[in-house]
């Protein structure tokens, strides 16, 4: 009898394990990092797991470390970052991203940066590792490397990515593809059935990957109407008002002329524009002109530009949405979405039949 009340007591004496943070993420079946979130009340945290982990906090009367608590383990930000020439589409995009991170009490950075230089990998990880993000928005060409994504990935940085193509590219992280390729090949149709067979595709560059989608659609569109692709009619560029000028010069040089041409933005399509009216060539009459994105410049010209609208404001929000998810639930896998384009059809098309 003495030994067991000894032992009774004995038990009794020893001193009570306190449930840690990992207790409370195990029984809540979240993250600890989750149950950091809560405990710091930071904003990013949806409404059902903040319900569920306080809930397992009062069951196991968990009192978080002092120190703990005012740790922050990520920024209340994330990061646009760009190389794109497009005033529009930046603007566009930078708003996008705005209405969401003000719905949801978050700090937007604006990262302007040049794709091709080596700074580029090391601005971002600095931006990451000095803890000023925690989240980043990467669009093309940027989000076309693979490499560097990973780069971000490895740092524990969020990312959502904006690519061109069908699907996305692999399963890094989330994703949203636009298919350009497809849209690129409605509006050469379009062309097509108003009787056009010299048709002009300016803004090829093999370095972005929307450009080649664009091209292929172009492409396979000749192709299903037997025609070649003249090679006199791709002329390379960038996606600016000035060399949308420079190459319509370029074209009108030829001796067989173009009678259409697509423009690989409303800027080039724009810059074509101002050179045929320079020209005093008709406008759709001697040259029919297509755009691509449906931006200012396609509803400012005259004629009205006929276009693929490309919903920028709308892709940038949900790219937003989608990051900050990741944020407040890091364990997620990742998710993609696909956004399908459509036509616009102004008056800078006639027909030749």
């Amino acid at each position: 009898m003495t030994t067991h009340l000894s032992l009774y007591c004995r038990l009794e004496a020893m001193p009570v394990k306190k449930p840690t943070i990992k207790d409370v993420a195990r029984l809540a079946g979240v993250s600890f990092k989750s149950v950091s979130r809560v405990v710091n009340n930071e904003a990013w945290v949806s409404d059902e797991v903040r319900t569920k982990v306080q809930a397992v906090i009062e069951q196991l009367n968990y009192q978080p470390n002092r120190t703990a608590r005012l740790m922050r383990t990520a920024p209340f930000s994330l990061a646009f970052v760009y190389d794109n020439p497009n005033s529009h589409y930046v603007i566009e995009m930078q708003n996008g991203i705005l209405s969401l991170c003000r719905e949801k009490g978050f700090e937007l950075v604006i990262h302007p940066t040049d794709s091709g230089s080596d700074q580029v990998r090391h601005e971002l990880t600095s931006m990451i590792a000095t803890n000023l993000v925690g989240g980043v928005i990467l669009t093309p060409p940027l989000s076309e490397s693979t490499e560097l994504v990973k780069q971000l990935l490895e740092q524990q940085a969020k990312v959502v990515r904006i690519v061109s193509g069908a699907e996305p590219p692999d399963e890094l992280c989330p994703t949203i593809y636009v298919d350009d390729e497809r849209a690129g090949q409605e509006i050469t149709e379009h062309l097509l059935a108003q009787g056009h067979r010299r048709i002009a595709f300016l803004g090829y560059h093999k370095d972005h990957k929307s450009s080649l989608g664009r091209y292929r659609g172009y492409c396979a569109a000749l192709k299903n109407a037997g025609l070649e692709v003249q090679d006199e009619l791709v002329i390379c560029g960038n996606f600016t008002f000035d060399s949308g000028v420079e190459m319509t010069e370029q074209l009108l040089q030829l001796d067989n002329k173009a009678t259409a041409l697509f423009g690989c933005n409303d800027e080039i399509a724009a810059g074509a524009l101002f050179v045929a009216r320079k020209r005093e060539l008709a406008v759709p009459q001697d040259l029919s002109i297509v755009g691509f994105e449906n931006s200012p410049f396609s509803r400012q010209t005259w004629p009205g530009l006929t276009t693929v609208h490309q919903p920028n404001a709308e892709i940038a929000a949900k790219a937003a949405s989608m990051l900050i998810a990741l944020m407040q639930e890091p364990d997620q896998q990742p998710s993609h979405y696909g956004v399908k384009l459509h036509l616009v059809l102004r008056d800078s098309v006639s027909s030749i039949i």
